[in-house]
């Protein structure tokens, strides 16, 4: 048989077994569509026909493409869930929960958020089920406590529109992007720019209702204190599904300053932002400056790049306040009071999301959760915790115009986040970390080589990062999710796999949030690319078989092990 012969018959079989595993996805489709609604029919109040969305259905690519907020995970060969489901009422998710167990399939729980890397609606399993919470986001603000009851589904910028309706003087601290999801923001840590004042949202989380892997609703009193401590910042997927959760609201003042200031290298940008590292974390609990490096066109020297530095800002006050603070720490930035905008705490949540309109755009722009497109995109994170010299900000500065296209975002800790424990939640990285790097690129570009490209740039900047930044581990945050950092397969060094990234995201938390998902879900229903792994022991014992294959006396150490390590 001759070469090109050959080559044919390659494309042929290829192409046979294309079409081969497209009629096996299909009729797998149909028949766990079939075995879902009819486990679904037994439950009560679980109407399945109108929550239950397969893949012929004609909403199904409109309902999965509603909350991809990054387009790196919405093309034709991305693995897409055989159903959505897309529960209206607690008892819809408890039933979801127990028939997806029942049938053996992987459930996967979307929140409608930033999901950087995709892995609440895209497996690694050929078959899965996206349970997707969009529906379920009531808000209920009682200022009269300072609290609100909201459910997962909810926007952060939902959130803040319910709660400026109830008080012009109460907030509560999260996000900067108003659609961003309560669900995902709130269980992985969540911050914003009321960090320094009050911590992260999960340092703000009273109360919670999660079902767990045998279907039932629990309240923070009946899942016990691990658990509600282990789904504030530990990751939700991993141990249930968060329905809601109960937020104590923070006082702000009537009048908040906000500012944006842009320095270039060829100014006196070095000098900013060795003065900045220095004053960003140590200032005013009521002030905080994030700041943004991105390689950019040079706006004197036609055809060449540089480097451009922006600081923004917000700070619990009025500008004459602010004005005098910076005046005395921070000298080289040059804070004049006409480069300051005074408002209202919801006036500022609007700035943040665009600053150039916020003037003629109202509150009511928080509520817009029908985005036109999203990016392709790609996030690393690192944190930094001796400043960076003078050396090695000129040196950066050349690497990243070498490098491409990447931008870096300061995020600086200090106040409130230095006082907190680092073991009062999973989110660990607290005292001692002066603030945080979000490595950030976007690109409008569809295709392979344009994703290999731009990826391969962060990773670049990632790895001339390593002399400046923590080390052993080399923390990372859990809500910039980066896969680059570990993939847990599941299979028998399971743990040894989570522990890779776990240590990264979690720190000396990580060991007991094992704990805590060997004691609430030893079988490991709730899982994705980068859960929480239950102990290996255990894990073993349960997937090797029935339990009539473990000796008793092995069963009675297991189970006398887990009572005695969750108990912390």
């Amino acid at each position: 048989m001759t070469r090109s012969n050959l080559s044919r018959l390659s494309a042929h079989t290829t192409f046979l077994s294309f079409v081969l595993v497209l009629v096996h996805v299909s009729a797998t489709s149909a028949s766990v569509y079939d075995d879902f609604v009819q486990c679904l029919n037994t439950h009560p109040n679980s109407s399945a026909a109108k929550i239950v969305i397969p893949q012929n259905n004609p909403s199904f690519t409109s309902t999965l493409i509603a909350y991809i907020r990054n387009s790196r995970f919405n093309t034709t060969a991305t693995r897409k869930p055989v159903l959505i489901v897309t529960p209206t009422t607690e008892s819809h998710v408890q039933a979801s929960v127990l028939c997806a167990r029942k049938l053996g399939i992987q459930l996967k729980v979307r929140s409608g958020g930033h999901d950087y890397e995709g892995i609440s609606y895209v497996s690694s399993e050929q078959i899965f089920i996206v349970l997707d919470m969009f529906n379920l986001r009531s808000i209920d603000v009682n200022a009269e406590d300072s609290s609100a009851w909201a459910q997962v589904g909810a926007t952060l910028g939902e959130l803040y529109y319910r709660i400026s309706q109830k008080s012009k003087v109460l907030a509560f601290p999260a996000g900067i992007c108003p659609t961003v999801g309560v669900g995902g923001h709130i269980s992985g840590g969540g911050y914003g720019n009321l960090l320094r004042k009050y911590g992260l949202a999960v340092d703000n989380v009273l109360d919670a209702l999660i079902v767990d892997v045998n279907g039932k609703l629990l309240d923070r009193k009946a899942m016990g204190e691990d658990l509600f401590w282990a789904i504030r910042g530990g990751g939700g997927g991993s141990f249930g599904v968060i329905v809601a959760y109960k937020l104590k609201l923070v006082p702000v003042p009537e009048t908040i300053t906000v500012f944006r200031v842009m320095r270039y290298v060829d100014q006196n940008a070095t000098d900013v932002v060795l003065r900045w590292q220095q004053v960003a974390p140590t200032t005013d609990d009521g002030l905080w400056m994030r700041m943004l490096v991105q390689p950019v066109s040079s706006p004197t020297k036609k055809g060449e790049r540089t480097v451009r530095i922006s600081i923004l800002a917000e700070f619990l006050g009025n500008a004459n306040q602010l004005v005098s603070i910076l005046g005395k720490e921070f000298p080289e930035l040059g804070l004049k009071k006409e480069d300051c905008l005074e408002m209202s705490w919801i006036q500022s949540v609007v700035w943040w999301n665009d600053d150039a309109t916020y003037n003629t755009t109202k509150p009511e722009s928080l509520l817009d959760r029908n985005l036109n497109d999203a990016n392709f995109l790609k996030r690393k994170s690192d944190y930094v915790q001796t400043p960076i010299s003078r050396q090695g900000l000129e040196s950066l500065w050349k690497k990243m115009i070498e490098v491409g296209k990447v931008g870096l975002v300061f995020n600086p800790y200090g106040g409130a986040m230095a006082r907190i424990l680092a073991s009062a939640a999973p989110f660990p990285h607290r005292a001692g970390n002066l603030f945080k790097i979000q490595y950030s690129v976007n690109w409008d570009i569809a295709g392979d080589e344009a994703a290999n490209m731009y990826v391969n740039q962060s990773r670049v900047l990632y790895s001339f990062m390593t002399p400046f930044v923590s080390k052993n581990p080399r923390s990372a945050f859990l809500n910039y999710r980066d896969l680059d950092i570990g993939v847990n397969t599941f299979g028998k060094d399971s743990y040894e796999q989570g522990k890779v990234y776990g240590l990264k995201y979690f720190n000396d938390n990580f060991d007991r949030l094992v704990k805590v998902k060997t004691a609430v879900d030893p079988e490991n229903f709730f899982r994705n690319e980068q859960s929480i792994p239950p102990l290996p022991s255990f894990h073993s014992a349960v997937t090797s078989g029935s339990t009539s294959n473990i000796s008793m006396g092995k069963l009675l150490a297991l189970l006398l092990y887990l009572l005695i390590g969750v108990a912390l």
